[in-house]
């Protein structure tokens, strides 16, 4: 089953030079491992460094804290590549700075920039995002923890779950309520906070999938953090995790239409090479009409990720039109893996029950991808809003 071919008013000849590097280097690094590091829950701490020498955690940060100055187009190119490996954990937690650093670049002090930032994007530090909590997933407005200035430090109280690379962490950007008379958006502040800092603690989580990260329960019991490390203005940090979302919401569309891929591949492989009754089950009309099926939803929703991705790059379009489509794309996107997910197991039969083969892996990180970074509904409704309906 052939890809699509390079489309050359989204990617240029510098993107696709980056993409074969990223490629090649999956193939080579990360993808004929994918099985035994889920198999033991983990995966080499120096792969961070090893994908850093690369350049590809530097990708959008300034060249001042060791970055690249990319597009948006090389975002979608490293989520695509590193989903070929179909394993969602290693990229989850490799890419974890991808949602955890852009607060501290975009909103930290001069001083709190060059001590952080280069250290992750050669990945030497791991930097994660701290949001959710057990009380409330999605509703970032809701949330519970809370940080009081005391001298010159705030006093960090609460829990937050569900936290990706939470184990390994050096750094978490976590969202706190600095004041509790807003029970809304407008009492939200964001904090950097160092893992080592005392009076934090951490608990592994058990996954459906993602089986390769790690993901934590963090316990922040009177953590005192300085007041150097608020990020932007306090009690204005809902728009610093707002902003963080859309991107990463675009990111993992893209990660998704490639899983979706995977699958189809992997279908499409086992279709040709399977005989049952004396044929090819790919010479079964009913097969192949299943893989064509697979290949409509994927070419939908890869045509509105990167058509949207175009749009945010160049600032085309209403900002609550680009919002919208923007959860409508993850749907869309994240469906179009579900059902391929879904038919590639069942096309696999017995196979694509067992543990090891690539379909198998996704069908059982699809639904963290539906729920992950807002779930199906919340973008329905989020969706419905910005479009005024």
């Amino acid at each position: 089953m052939h890809e699509p071919q390079a489309l050359p008013h989204y990617f240029s000849a510098e993107h696709e030079e980056y993409r074969a590097s990223l490629r090649d280097f999956v193939a080579r690094e990360i993808t004929p491992h994918v099985h035994a590091w889920d198999e033991a829950e983990t995966f080499p701490r120096d792969l961070y460094q090893r994908i850093a020498r690369l350049g590809v955690l530097g990708i959008g940060y300034s060249e001042a804290y060791g970055g690249t100055p990319a597009d948006i187009f090389f975002h979608i190119i490293t989520s695509e590549e590193m989903a070929r490996s179909g394993g969602g954990g290693v990229s989850a937690s490799l890419l974890s700075h991808t949602i955890g650093l852009p607060p501290v670049a975009n909103y930290g002090s001069e001083a709190l920039k060059q001590r952080i930032v280069p250290a992750v994007l050669q990945g030497d530090k791991i930097a994660a995002l701290a949001v959710t909590e057990p009380g409330g997933g999605s509703d970032v407005a809701s949330l519970k923890t809370t940080a009081v200035r005391d001298g010159d430090h705030y006093v960090v109280n609460g829990e937050k779950v569900f936290i990706t690379s939470g184990m390994r962490a050096d750094y978490f950007t976590v969202a706190v309520r600095t004041d509790p008379s807003n029970k809304g958006a407008g009492g939200v502040s964001a904090l950097l906070i160092e893992a080592d800092t005392p009076g934090l603690s951490r608990t592994p989580l058990q996954k459906m999938g993602w089986w390769s990260s790690d993901t934590a329960h963090l316990r922040f019991d009177n953590v005192r953090v300085p007041l150097a490390h608020l990020l932007g203005v306090e009690n204005q940090g809902f728009k610093v995790f707002m902003n963080n979302f859309n991107a990463e919401r675009l990111g993992m569309s893209a990660q998704a239409c490639m899983f979706a891929q995977v699958c189809l591949q992997e279908a499409t492989d086992w279709a040709r090479e399977r005989h049952t009754f004396g044929q090819a089950l790919s010479q079964r009309q009913v097969i192949r009409h299943k893989l064509v099926d697979m290949a409509m939803k994927i070419e939908a929703a890869r045509s509105l990720v990167y058509e949207l991705a175009w749009q945010v790059e160049h600032q085309v379009g209403d900002p609550a039109h680009l919002v919208a489509r923007t959860c409508m794309a993850k749907i869309l996107s994240t469906q179009a893996m579900q059902f391929c997910a879904d038919q590639a197991v069942q096309i696999l039969g017995g196979m694509g029950f067992m543990r090891g083969t690539r379909s198998e892996r996704i069908y059982r990180e699809v639904k963290v991808m539906m729920i992950g970074g807002g779930s199906e509904e919340i973008m329905k409704d989020l969706a419905a809003r910005q479009l005024g309906i």
